[in-house]
Parts: structure tokens; sequence; C-alpha cells
């Protein structure tokens, strides 16, 4: 028999984790003659019950795990910290709200079987998802293989299983502070499975990502495997200056052959703000980059875990409960 771990992050999901947690179990008791499952949920220091219902939960249950985090660090830091707990042949990541359906698990668990080290889900919408989100998925990913060499495929989730040597390297060699999964997990290598699956409806409560944490999550995607912003503002520098060059030229040779003081106040007046936006933006765009090596050079941990709570069962029960 083989050691799943499933690393399950939760941020506030007091309203719908007790159902995802009965689902997940009804799942993984169908698979007990193959696989010893060992639950690992990572509360992301929740304003709600969470932390206490799963501690019910474990008791309840047994073979689960649960991290208190002391304060909020994010979704990829909770997967990190389930990541540095587990210790089995393998690990599932997925969220706790059933967006990632645990009726997916046993495919994941069969490509690990045919010696995949990761294999990735492959996340599509159904007919219920608003356009603008399957739009902004759509542009996420365009945008960040376009300016990244890391190539990222189109509804890649955080939903992965990944074998005991890849969960090596990332507790042993990859602790950056500013982590973006999806991408790593590309870039690492090793043999790769996809696996495609439908994105459900949320069970219950709501999404935790608004449009400050995309984005702050597409510039960790983009800071994190590309150069191209830096090159971008070289490019601009360079240009700004051949355009310059080639004005200041024109306004010589217009002065040498009309005479007279060039005109242009408003002309100068609007190069002057143009220059000036763009100066701030390309400071901001390197701004980014010092602010991760900022964060790498001070070397605090990547997270805190508050409280531990575990229960471990090897008595024959069922996992599910019945």
């Amino acid at each position: 028999m083989k050691d799943i771990d499933i690393i399950l992050p939760v941020y506030n999901e007091e309203a719908g984790i007790a159902l995802f947690d009965q689902t997940l179990r009804r799942v993984l008791d169908n698979l007990r003659d193959r696989y010893r499952c060992q639950l690992i949920y990572v509360v992301d220091r929740s304003r709600d019950r969470s932390f206490a219902i799963l501690k019910q939960l474990a008791a309840q249950h047994g073979n689960t795990t649960v991290l208190h985090l002391s304060r909020r660090f994010g979704h990829q830091m909770s997967l990190i910290a389930g990541i540095d707990r587990a210790h089995g042949d393998a690990a599932i990541m997925m969220d706790s709200d059933l967006q990632h359906p645990p009726e997916l698990i046993p495919a994941l668990l069969e490509q690990f079987e045919k010696g995949y080290d990761i294999v990735h889900s492959v996340r599509t919408y159904d007919r219920s998802t608003g356009f603008l989100k399957r739009l902004t998925s759509g542009m996420f990913y365009r945008l960040q293989n376009s300016l990244s060499p890391v190539e990222i495929p189109e509804g890649v989730a955080d939903f992965r299983l990944v074998s005991r040597k890849v969960l090596e390297q990332f507790q042993r060699g990859i602790r950056e502070h500013n982590q973006f999964l999806r991408g790593l997990f590309q870039w690492i290598g090793f043999e790769s499975a996809y696996v495609p699956f439908v994105c459900k409806q949320r069970a219950a409560g709501h999404t935790k990502y608004n449009l400050s944490r995309l984005l702050a999550f597409f510039s960790d995607g983009i800071i994190s495997f590309s150069r191209v912003p830096l090159r971008a503002a070289i490019l601009g520098g360079l240009l700004l200056s051949l355009f310059s060059l080639i004005y200041g030229v024109y306004l010589v040779v217009d002065y040498m052959l009309r005479g007279g003081f060039p005109k242009g106040y408003t002309s100068l007046i609007l190069t002057i703000l143009f220059v000036g936006g763009l100066q701030l933006t390309l400071m901001g765009v390197i701004g980014e980059y010092i602010g991760h090596i900022f964060d790498e050079v001070k070397n605090r941990p990547l997270y805190v875990v508050q409280e531990v709570f575990e229960v471990q069962n090897d008595a024959p029960r069922s996992l599910s409960g019945v």
C-alpha cells in the first residue's frame, strides 16, 4: 500500500468545509484497499470557525492533521506548509470548496501509477460560469505565456498530484518567498500528465480572490519567471532617446531654415508629462523586482504555524465515518 497525503488550504470556509470533508472522505474510502490517505488541512488564519470545525472532524475520523497559521500568508504559502508536512509516496493538492472535485482523485492516482511524477488537472468551465470569468482566465494564461519562458497550459490549476521526489525538491531546494506554484511545477520538469475536469460552482461561501489579489498573483507569476518587463524598460528608454534625438535634429534644422525661436510650449509640456509618466512606470517595474529580491535576502520563514492538531487512527475504521 502507498501513502498519499492530501494537502488542503482553507481560508474562511466555515459554510462548506464539513460538506467538502464528507465528500472527500467518501471518495478516499473507496481507495482504502490500495492507499493510506492522510489529510493535511492548512488553515490560513481564518476569521470564522474553520479551524474549530476541522478539529472536530479530525477527532471524529482520524488520519488528519490541521495546521493553523499565525496570520494570513496566502494560498501559495498554505500549499507550501502542506508540502513541508507531507511524507507520503505522493501528495495531492486541491482547494477545499468543491470546485476541485474529489471524484477526480482516482484519475490522478491512475496516472501516478503509470510512472508520472506530476499529474496536473486542467480546468474547463461549465455553461453557468460567466463570460467575464472565462475571458479573464484565458487572458491570464496568454499574457503569462507571452511574457515568460515557462509555458503553462491554459486551464492548469492548483489541483495536482506530485510524487515523493518532487516533494523533496520543494522541501529542500525551492524555498522562494514569492512562489508561483503553477509555474514552478512546470519549470521543475519531470514526467508530467494532464487530466481534464469541469470546474463546478462553489458549494458554499464566496471566492477569496478579488481584483487586487488576482493582479498580485499575476505579477508574482511574471516576475518569478521573466525578465521581459526589464528588457521592455530598456527598449522603451532606447526608443524614447532615439525619438528625442530625431526631434532635436528636426528643431535645429527648422530653426536654421525659418529662424526665430521654435514654437511648441504645448508639445514641450506634453513631452515632459509623457517622459515623467514613463519613468515612474519603469521605476515601478524595477521596484517590483527589487522588492522580490528584498524578500529573499531577509530570509524570513515562508510561513509560521501557530498550532498543530493531529489525530492518527491506525485502526481499520472507515474514513467516511460510516
